[in-house]
This record gives structure tokens, C-alpha cells and sequence, in this order.
């Protein structure tokens, strides 16, 4: 299956990432924990050099809890801060504000030293679309926000929000686009519900995500779809889709199995955590 970009807008949003960069002090990039590398754009480290990096594993309640620590620790390493967050909830928000503080520490010395005290840390929040990132902004800010307007020596156009004294956000998050080449990203991409359905093979990928959970989280599928402990090893995904298409009853016209049913209500299982809590890729090899 070739899962297609259309990356029509990508110049344009790059351009717009880099003269708002040179706006602010930190970046807040939203990663979707179950595919932390999928999810990123590498073009980031580019962009964001020599600023303060915050890295918010999103939907970390979605992701396997061992993985979502070895993510941490792999993004640490490389010299970012990390926080588990579920934007929609508002699970881990309350951690972000001391991290930022923390994340800005040089800056805000920086600052204490030439004179100027209280300048709130300037944030953007980034990533690829369908992360998260306006349902974190409109969580992370609250009813209580004012956006502060345009401000002397600023873009014209950039709009701040004054989430407190200590922290700004620019209202227009910065759009990244995921690595086009690897098919395996769009993959993983899909899985997860970040690219319509409209648009892909669903039984392919069903059968795609099958052998992933064979190969690693075999109970899931077993404790889900009542089969047999045991039973999934070494199964043909085809069968094992063809099990959940009879146990969840889809059936079309002459006692048919309708597959492409089935595939829907596994994607659905999984994207919505019913399946249990499932990373797809890991630190050391990339794909768990």
C-alpha cells in the first residue's frame, strides 16, 4: 500500500516556521507517543537550533508505559526535556509550567542579568497535522487566556496568548510535515488515524497491524476478540482478521464475511485504546 502525501503547503509553512523561530525562546513539539519517530518531522532540529526544546509525548495513556520511559529517555539524551501529556484529558498538563521554567533557565538568567525581570518565556507549540496540537493549545491555555495582540518589534500579524505571567504562546502553531519517503512512516501514520481512511487500503493495513500485535502484543488481540491464550502465535493474519470478523458479527448477504468491517472495528480497537495500551515503534530499533 502507498500511503500518499500532498505536501502542496509544506513550503509555505516552513517559511512561516522559520521567521516566527526567531520570535521566540522555546518549542513545544507534540509527538504522538505510540510513533514518537513517525510522528516528528527531522527538519525540527534544523529549525530549532539554539532554542530551548520541550518534547510532549501526547495520547502517552494510548502507549505501552515501559516505551513511553524509553522515549523519554532517548529524547533527554539528545538534549530535550519531555513530558507525558494526554491533550484531550488534561492528563500531565500541570507538569508543563516547571519545565518550561527549567527548559529556560539560561534565558531567564540571561535576561535577571542585563535587567529586564518577569519577560514571560515565548513558546510555539509544533508538529505534524492531526497530532494534537490545537486541542493541547485551547487545554493548555484554558478559558482564562488573553491573546495579547501585536507588539512593538513583532511580525506583523503574530498573536500572543498570555497563558501567566511566566508564559506566552503564539497562537498559530507551527505545521511539520512527516518524512514522505519511508512508506513505513505512512504506515504507522494510518494506524493510528492520522491520515483519512477515505484515502487507504483498510484491509491492508488491518492486516498490516495483525502481524505487528502477533509479533508483540499477541494477549491484545486474544483478550479482545475472546480467542484462545496462545492461539495467535504463528496465525496467518488473514485468519485472524477472518476471527474477528465472526465474532463481531459481520456478516454481509449469503453468510459472507465482510472483512472490510472487520478492519474498521480493529483500527477502531486500537486507535481508541480498546485493544489495550500499544506503541509501535521503539528507541533502540525503530520498530519495537
Amino acid at each position: 500500500m502507498n500511503v500518499q502525501w500532498y505536501p502542496g503547503h509544506m513550503t509555505k509553512a516552513k517559511r512561516m516556521m522559520q521567521e516566527n523561530i526567531k520570535l521566540i525562546d522555546l518549542i513545544i513539539e507534540l509527538l504522538d507517543a505510540r510513533v514518537p519517530l513517525s510522528s516528528r518531522n527531522p527538519d525540527i532540529d534544523e529549525l530549532g537550533k539554539n532554542k530551548a526544546r520541550l518534547i510532549l509525548l501526547n495520547k502517552a495513556d494510548l502507549a505501552d508505559e515501559r516505551c513511553n520511559d524509553a522515549w523519554m529517555e532517548y529524547f533527554k539524551a539528545r538534549g530535550c526535556f519531555v513530558v507525558k501529556v494526554n491533550a484531550k484529558s488534561g492528563a500531565g498538563l500541570k507538569q508543563i509550567q516547571p519545565v518550561v521554567q527549567e527548559a529556560c533557565r539560561e534565558k531567564i538568567e540571561r535576561d535577571r542579568r542585563r535587567g529586564i525581570l518577569n519577560r514571560p518565556v515565548r513558546a510555539m507549540v509544533v508538529g505534524i497535522p492531526n497530532v494534537g496540537k490545537s486541542t493541547f493549545i485551547n487545554s493548555f491555555a484554558g478559558k482564562a487566556c488573553t491573546k495579547t495582540g501585536n507588539k512593538p518589534g513583532v511580525t506583523k500579524g503574530a498573536q500572543w496568548i498570555k497563558l501567566n505571567k511566566q508564559l506566552e504562546l503564539l497562537d498559530t502553531p507551527g505545521i511539520l510535515w512527516p518524512k514522505f519517503e519511508d512508506q513505513q512512516v505512512g504506515m504507522k501514520l494510518a494506524m493510528i488515524g492520522s491520515i483519512k481512511d477515505e484515502i487507504l487500503n483498510t484491509e491492508e493495513l488491518a492486516l498490516s497491524l495483525i502481524r505487528f500485535l502477533v509479533q508483540w502484543y499477541p494477549e491484545s488481540l486474544e483478550k479482545r476478540y475472546t480467542m484462545a491464550d496462545g492461539i495467535i502465535a504463528g496465525t496467518d493474519p488473514v485468519a485472524v482478521l477472518e476471527s474477528v470478523a465472526k465474532v463481531r458479527g459481520c456478516i454481509v448477504k449469503g453468510s459472507q464475511l465482510d472483512i472490510t468491517k472487520a478492519a474498521g472495528i480493529l483500527l477502531e480497537d486500537y486507535r481508541s485504546g480498546r485493544l489495550g495500551r500499544i506503541t509501535l515503534e521503539f528507541p533502540d530499533i525503530g520498530n519495537k
